[in-house]
C-alpha cells in the first residue's frame, strides 16, 4: 500500500480515514497506518481498544518501529483499553491519579464519552516545545465502544468533537476501523458504520472473498476516495484490489492477477 494514502502533510491533512471489515480482519490497516505515521514523525494518540500494547508492539517490531521508543519520547501515546476496562471493572489505581479514566462510561457514572474527548484533545494538543510533523488519532476499534455499552450518538458524537479539534484546529489526521456485517443485526454498529462513511474523506474497505478461504488471496480492498465531500456533483472514486498479507508486509494485485491464478 502507498503510504502516501494517510499522509502527514501534503494533501492529505485534515482528513478522516474509515478503515473498515467485512468478513475479514482489517487489523493489518491499523498496523501499517500506525508505523507509518511513526516513522513520518507524527505525533500519534492511539486509542487501543481491542489488543494489549505488547501485541501492537510485536507487530510494529517486525514492521521496523518501536513503539516502546515511540512513547518514551513523547511521540506515541497509547491508551490500552483492555487495562482501562480492568481498572474500572476491579477497582485498581489509575496510573495517573486525579484524572478520569478515560473509559469511565463503562462503570455507569456518565453516559457520555467526554473523557475519552479529554483524553484524545490533552494528548494531542501541542506543546511550545513540539516539533511533530503532525498530529493523528488512531482508534481500533470503534465497534468496541458499543459493546461496552456506549450508545451510537455518544460514539457519533465522540467522533464529530474528535473531527474539530484534530482535523480541523489542529489539521491533523484520524484513522478509525470499525467491523461491519451487512447481513447483520446489530443495528446499532450499522447505524455507526453508514454514518461514518457518509462523513469519510477516504475508505478503505476489507472484504473477505465470496468464495471463502484461499491460502494465495487473503481478501479485496475497496479504496473509495470520497470526491463528492469536496466537489459538488462529483462521483466517488473506487478502486477494487486484491491482498496477500505476509509476515511483514502486504501484496496487492488487481483483481485476477495473483500469481495463484497466472
Amino acid at each position: 500500500m502507498s503510504p502516501g494514502v494517510g499522509g502527514c502533510e501534503g494533501g492529505m491533512a485534515g482528513k478522516f480515514t474509515l478503515l473498515r471489515d467485512t468478513r475479514t480482519d482489517g487489523s493489518f490497516l491499523v498496523h501499517h497506518f500506525l508505523s507509518f505515521y511513526l516513522r513520518a514523525g507524527c505525533k500519534v494518540c492511539f486509542v487501543a481498544l481491542l489488543q494489549s500494547f505488547s501485541h501492537y508492539n510485536i507487530v510494529a517490531q517486525k514492521l521496523g518501529v518501536s513503539l516502546a521508543a515511540a512513547k518514551e519520547r513523547g511521540q506515541l501515546v497509547f491508551l490500552e483499553g483492555l487495562r482501562s476496562c480492568l481498572d474500572l471493572l476491579f477497582g485498581e489505581e489509575e496510573e495517573q491519579p486525579g484524572q478520569p479514566n478515560p473509559l469511565q462510561f463503562i462503570s455507569g457514572s456518565t453516559s457520555d464519552l467526554r473523557a475519552l474527548f479529554d483524553f484524545v484533545r490533552t494528548s494531542l494538543t501541542p506543546s511550545d516545545s513540539d516539533s511533530w510533523k503532525g498530529h493523528v488519532l488512531l482508534v481500533d476499534d470503534l465497534s468496541v465502544l458499543l459493546g461496552l455499552g456506549a450508545t451510537p450518538v455518544a460514539v457519533l458524537d465522540f467522533i464529530h468533537y474528535c473531527r474539530v479539534t484534530v482535523c480541523s484546529k489542529l489539521q491533523g489526521n484520524i484513522v478509525v476501523l470499525v467491523h461491519s456485517n451487512e447481513d447483520s443485526e446489530d443495528e446499532e454498529n450499522e447505524l455507526v458504520v453508514n454514518a461514518l462513511c457518509h462523513h469519510s474523506d477516504l475508505i478503505l474497505w476489507a472484504e473477505g472473498l465470496a468464495t471463502g478461504f484461499c491460502k494465495d488471496i487473503h481478501g479485496q480492498i475497496k479504496i473509495i476516495k470520497r470526491l463528492s465531500l469536496e466537489l459538488m456533483g462529483e462521483q466517488d472514486q473506487v478502486q477494487i484490489y486484491q491482498y496477500k498479507i505476509q509476515d511483514k508486509n502486504v501484496t496487492f494485485f488487481a483483481r485476477g492477477l495473483s500469481a495463484a491464478v497466472l
